[in-house]
């Protein structure tokens, strides 16, 4: 049996692996740049919620549209043609500032999943949508308004916990908020996340959509038609005070 075959063969049991996972969150802790933790807290209490989230994908027109086309998103969002095409005050634009702004790339994201999942890039309908939620994050830290300090970060997870119901999620975005207490007790973390998990639960399911006619529209009508709310527990917090957050070493 292939190492591929053995990390399929342990995908398909599903099993949850709390263990791993509260191990790869001290690693996080100790260094938060090491974003392989992130996914491999991820692989581990997964559970059957890539699954359950790709079938759902094919309960609907659109999303089974999407499923069918199959599209790789990562390579669409890093490709500096594609991302100019979208005017002024279009979620396209707006995020093509937030990623000029820190340097991010999709595929940099990819590189740090392929450290710790040997089937990150696959050929599989389930691993694919698990790669469509992992290429999105910045599309929807941009939707959801949470910046990339530590506090937003949490928020994001929380959020996407909703969206997607993959416990690893959960656990990040709960283990950040509750290091980031320790650290500034007067920053309502618990409260945000919490929030940021609300706000998932009350917007439209996300992974489903067209992405490229999403990036076309106005930021404000996306949130909108997508019932997007600000996220007024976040907001209250001073930039300031957020970017000097940092998860504890």
């Amino acid at each position: 049996m292939t190492a591929a075959d053995v990390e399929f063969t342990r995908l398909r049991a599903q099993r949850l692996e709390p263990l791993k996972a509260l191990r790869a969150f001290r690693r996080l802790v100790r260094d938060k740049e090491d974003t392989a933790q992130v996914f491999e807290i991820m692989r581990a209490l997964s559970g059957r919620s890539l699954r359950r989230g790709y079938d759902r994908m094919l309960k609907t027109m659109e999303g089974g549209r999407q499923a069918f086309l199959r599209e790789e998103l990562a390579e669409k969002l890093d490709d500096p043609a594609w991302l100019a095409r979208f005017g002024p005050g279009t979620v396209g634009a707006a995020y093509r500032q937030f990623r000029e702004a820190r340097g991010f790339t999709a595929e940099g994201l990819a590189m740090e999943s392929r450290k710790v999942a040997p089937l990150a890039d696959a050929p599989h309908p389930v691993i694919w949508y698990t790669r469509r939620v992992r290429d999105v994050h910045d599309v929807w830290h941009v939707l959801t308004g949470y910046e990339t300090d530590a506090l937003g970060e949490a928020c994001v997870v929380a959020f996407s916990y909703a969206q997607t119901g993959n416990l690893g999620f959960g656990f990040i975005g709960l283990g950040a908020a509750a290091e980031i207490r320790k650290e500034n007790p007067a920053v309502p973390a618990l409260r945000a996340v919490f929030q940021a998990y609300r706000l998932g639960r009350e917007a439209r399911w996300l992974p489903a959509l067209d992405y490229e006619a999403l990036l076309n529209l106005p930021l404000e009508e996306a949130r909108r038609e997508l019932r997007l709310r600000r996220p007024t527990v976040y907001d209250a917090v001073p930039a300031g005070v957020r970017q000097a957050l940092k998860l504890r070493a």
